[in-house]
């Protein structure tokens, strides 16, 4: 078995020389933040966060993101914070692509590299050191918990995609799988998040049409999806989100895996108050 690849972005500028055409596309049912965006000049900074930077890549806005947020941290060696999370009510995933990540919850203390998972819940004290001496790039999902009366908040969970195995969709014969962080049965999550892989010529066979809406990071591979009535390339390093109820399907178009790191909104009723 091939090692997982994590592709994260490094900034950079583009030179003078190039095109302004990409494939950058924002509409009502879906967005796609391919990789060439994510240069420099897009970074933002965070309060109590040191020796880092973010892409943001999406937040809850009209005609965006409503239920959750992604971040792209790259933290430098030596940088860090020890107040990560400004809100006590909202839980958050961390997941490592390059380098590697001290995680503390709670007082005790774990280490995250490439692959590395962290489910951090509400209200948990949590902080995160770069002790390496190279940058270390991760995903930070961040999502305002849907607290209901009659079941517990969730325990942090701290893992590493290659110590969960894959879940074979059926009548797939394994070319389309998905790497569930979190047992999908357990309702106290109101989030998941987890690696979905095709391994090469495999297809989503219908248009999905559901109310999760969607956060989709090109970890590896590239592919073409169907999103509302368009056709739409991607490939590693490319950020899609799709609103809920947005037709999608794809194709890996090989020649190797296509993999993403996937967000979904779960296990809670439409709030209607």
């Amino acid at each position: 078995m091939n090692a997982p690849i994590y592709h994260a972005p490094h900034g950079g500028l583009p030179p003078q020389t190039d095109l302004l055409t990409d494939r950058a596309v924002v509409s009502e049912a879906y967005t796609v933040i391919p990789k060439g965006v994510l240069r420099d000049i897009v970074t933002s900074y965070l309060p109590f966060w040191t020796d880092t930077r973010v892409w943001i890549i999406a937040r809850p806005i009209a005609g965006f993101a409503t239920t959750f947020s992604q971040y792209i941290m790259e933290v430098s060696p030596g940088g860090g914070s020890d107040r990560p999370e400004p809100e006590s009510t909202v839980e958050g995933v961390l997941f490592v692509m390059e380098g590697a990540l001290s995680l503390t919850i709670e007082g005790e203390e774990h280490e995250l590299t490439p692959g590395g998972y962290a489910f951090l819940p509400p209200r948990c004290k949590w902080r995160v050191a770069n002790k390496g001496d190279e940058a270390c790039r991760f995903h930070w999902i961040r999502k305002a918990y849907e607290f209901v009366d009659g079941l517990d908040v969730p325990p942090a969970i701290v893992t590493n995609e290659q110590q969960v195995a894959q879940t074979p969709m059926p009548e797939t014969d394994g070319r389309w799988a998905t790497t569930r962080f979190v047992d999908p049965t357990d309702l106290r999550h109101d989030m998941h998040v987890t690696i979905v892989t095709l391994e090469p010529g495999a297809v989503i066979p219908f248009l999905e049409t559901h109310v999760m809406e969607h956060g989709l990071y090109v970890l590896e591979g590239k592919g073409v999806y169907r999103l509302n009535q368009d056709w739409v390339e991607v490939e590693a390093g490319d950020f899609m989100w799709l609103r809920a109820f947005c037709p999608q399907a794809c194709y890996a178009g090989g020649p190797g895996k296509f993999r993403y790191l996937l967000y979904k909104d779960v296990n809670r009723h439409a709030a209607l108050s």
